[in-house]
């Protein structure tokens, strides 16, 4: 049995907060995906496409900006109670999104369960660096990991299947039963989490000036993402709205007292380092499961359920490498050469894929399942690095800035691969063969099918190749930003993490 470093939890308790954390950890994740396939009978229900999209971007936005404040909070108030509000304002939040009667009141609901979220992920994570010893904690973040991969997988099937033969309301209640479980099972297994003794001290300045800089700074790559230009007026002002008061926020947090994100932990060599890997890690594979199905749909002309089924092999892929790499991680005591043994198949994985016809199923589903392995092998590890650089009382701090970094992998890799695709169609033979109408609407993938199947046949088929060339291209590009993460993983420093150190030659 794991021997667990927090007195107050026992060993045979273990397993119950696992099922607690699990479910926490799975019920955000499976709100990411599982309201996209409703999206058509949203819309319908409230004939309004004007806020649509903020659907699923108020949800990832508010989740974002709340991870790292719940991890502060955490570390000043202890993880139990903050866990507890997570999953119970989740929990009713969801209540409100099935009930909602307007766009602007399912989209205000949606932001409020993402705040809910930030703090069933950030806080679940910590809990795990709370009670147990960091060579023990790569074999925990890999089931973590593992439910990532499950809500990804599970989330788009769910809510078709709900949307399709109950209503979408029932893809936000059927969080009812499931948070209000997993809230009981946490209430009462995490009593015994340790209280910290200091006398906490709010930093509200920075609470806000983060809150403000985040939301303006994801928003800015949001609005990127759904087809704005670089150099609008309105994404520049959001981006330099989040410039000026992330700058005056890290000016803040070097003077006060005690800081939401303390400075110092960002001139520790191996924590830094970690976040970059995760950054980059998140950029490549959120970014591929938007890219991979787009690229097979309007190759092959499949419809999405094939599409979805395209990205199978990357989430199974996921948990596989997230299982092994947390067990190596617990036997040699060395997070680094995992890290790095993913980021060195990560660029080999999605050449791979770039070289390979969409409709070379076998060869593609291997470096599909290859880049989801690499994915697995690096996010939970580099949790546990960052994790074990740091003091036990900056663990939700650490904890909840590696899932920012993350999160903003993800948004930034999504706004700026779908920028560079846009920008590639116009430069290639695709603007002359498509028009300029479908060119300027490209940013939209549905926009871009619509106008595939729009053509008439040899036009069609022209299309296609010029597509495939493409985002050949945009793969290739997608490969030479992964060695940058391959260079962070190189720099790390080969520390041996915390725990059993007894057992290591």
């Amino acid at each position: 049995m794991t021997q667990l470093n927090t007195l107050n939890v026992q060993p045979p308790a273990i397993r119950s907060v696992l099922v607690a954390l699990m479910l926490a950890i799975f019920l955000g994740a499976l709100d990411q995906t599982i309201v996209a396939v409703s999206m058509p009978a949203i819309s319908a229900q409230f004939k309004d496409v004007s806020l649509l999209a903020w659907v699923i971007s108020g949800y990832m936005v508010a989740t974002t900006v709340a991870v790292p404040i719940y991890g502060k909070l955490g570390d000043l108030y202890g993880r139990r109670p903050l866990m507890l509000f997570g999953m119970g304002l989740f929990t009713l939040a969801s209540l409100f999104c099935g009930l909602a009667q307007s766009m602007e009141q399912l989209v205000l609901a949606r932001i409020i369960q993402g705040i809910g979220a930030g703090g069933m992920i950030s806080v679940s994570q910590a809990i795990i660096g709370d009670i147990v010893p960091p060579r023990e904690r790569g074999r925990y973040q890999g089931y973590f990991s593992s439910m990532y991969a499950v809500a990804s997988v599970a989330g788009p099937v769910l809510g078709g299947y709900m949307t399709e033969y109950l209503s979408w309301r029932w893809v936000f209640w059927i969080n009812l039963p499931l948070g209000l479980g997993a809230w009981l099972v946490a209430r009462r297994t995490l009593v015994g989490l340790s209280v910290p003794q200091r006398t906490p001290i709010i930093d509200y300045l920075g609470t806000v000036l983060l809150i403000i800089g985040l939301s303006a700074l994801l928003l800015g790559i949001t609005q990127v993402g759904q087809g704005q230009a670089w150099h609008s007026r309105g994404v520049l002002g959001l981006l330099g709205c989040a410039v000026v008061t992330l700058g005056v926020f890290v000016w803040h947090e070097r003077r006060a007292r005690e800081p939401l994100l303390p400075m110092h932990l960002f001139v520790n060599r191996s924590a830094v380092l970690c976040w970059c890997t995760v950054f980059f890690t998140s950029f490549q594979a959120i970014s591929l499961t938007v890219l991979v199905p787009l690229r097979f749909q309007s190759v092959t002309g499949a419809g999405a359920d094939s599409a979805a089924l395209h990205l199978l092999p990357l989430a199974m892929g996921l948990p596989i490498g997230a299982y092994f790499a947390g067990r190596r991680t617990s036997i040699t005591g060395r997070y680094k050469p995992m890290i790095l043994s993913g980021a060195l198949l990560f660029p080999f994985a999605i050449l791979g894929m770039a070289c390979t016809a969409p409709d070379a199923f076998w060869l593609s589903s291997l470096f599909m399942l290859l880049g989801g392995i690499a994915s697995g092998m690096q996010f939970p590890t580099s949790l546990v690095g960052s994790q074990n650089s740091v003091q036990q009382r900056d663990i939700g701090v650490a904890t909840s800035t590696t899932n920012l970094f993350r999160s903003l992998g993800g948004a930034v890799g999504v706004a700026l691969m779908s920028a560079l695709l846009l920008a590639l169609l116009q430069d290639s033979g695709f603007a002359q063969l498509a028009g300029s109408t479908l060119i300027s609407e490209s940013h939209s993938g549905n926009a871009l099918l619509d106008g595939l199947n729009a053509a008439p046949g040899e036009a069609r088929d022209a299309l296609r190749l010029e597509l495939q060339t493409t985002f050949r291209h945009l793969l290739l590009i997608s490969a030479a930003v992964s060695l940058l993460g391959l260079a962070a993983a190189v720099a790390m420093p080969n520390q041996l993490l915390r725990g059993r150190e007894e057992q290591v030659r």
